[in-house]
């Protein structure tokens, strides 16, 4: 069966009246190893709606201005976390930032995460990244026989750590945080985040490996409590309280 094909609906001239487009420079830091080491910043002009997000935007100058625009993206739709980049200035999700949120009047700044080795454009490497996210041991760790039936958890018991299962692994804490730019073998607030998850579950037994593992020279107690990485957070995840209350067990053994 063919695929249907739809008929192309032209865009109302942006010097229409009625038009909702808008004139937008984006401002993006550009690099490319195998052209130079140097890092540039090119202007794009793109007419866009400003009720679409910055991800439309970098599609539209990849898709119609030039090609060779390297970025990450997946879902589009604040799940997958794969788009996180500075933009002006802040850490967020292109996919959730809104162009009329962020004043279209002036150029939009457009850089890659911080803290992490840049490959190419807006992709970073990741790899340490998820590597501090595997040594936090993020799965449920119980010891003897498997059980025959659903290992049951009171509402109270789930919300205890209810607010760290939102994280999407974006990056967007960790590369926010002075002490993660200064010195890559910090785990990072994601690493914690991910780490506090389980250790406040009533099903786990693996909570004293984890605070082991975070009592290290690199682990918690780097943390400054800036505030960075919970402003930075796109899903709104109190992440230096998790921080805290991590410190907090290693101290009291209680969890």
């Amino acid at each position: 069966m063919a695929t249907p094909v739809l008929d192309k609906v032209e865009s109302p001239s942006p010097s229409s009246p009625s038009s909702p487009y808008i004139t937008v420079t984006f401002r993006i830091r550009r690099f490319n190893p195998e052209v130079s080491d140097a890092v540039v910043w090119e202007d794009f002009q793109v007419e866009i709606d400003p009720k679409e997000r910055v991800l439309d935007g970098l599609h539209k100058i990849k898709w119609d201005l030039d090609g060779t625009l390297t970025f990450r993206r997946s879902c589009a739709h604040g799940i997958c976390g794969s788009d996180a980049m500075r933009i002006n200035g802040k850490n967020r999700l292109a996919c959730k930032t809104l162009i009329k949120d962020i004043n279209p009047e002036k150029p939009i700044t457009v850089e890659p995460i911080k803290g992490l080795t840049v490959l190419k454009d807006l992709v970073v490497d990741m790899e340490p990244f998820f590597q501090a996210y595997r040594d936090v041991m993020p799965f449920l760790v119980t010891k003897g026989n498997e059980p025959t039936r659903e290992r049951k958890q009171s509402p109270e018991d789930r919300e205890r750590f209810d607010d760290t299962t939102k994280c999407i692994l974006c990056a967007a804490c960790t590369s926010s945080c002075p002490v993660f730019w200064n010195d890559g073998q910090y785990f990072g607030p994601a690493a914690i985040v991910n780490a506090h998850r389980f250790i406040f579950d009533s099903r786990d037994e693996g909570g004293e490996q984890r605070l082991e593992i975070l009592n290290d020279k690199d682990g918690v107690w780097r943390c400054r409590t800036t505030f960075n990485c919970t402003d930075a957070c796109p899903r709104g995840i109190e992440i230096t309280k998790a921080i805290q209350e991590v410190k907090r067990a290693l101290i009291t053994r209680r969890f």
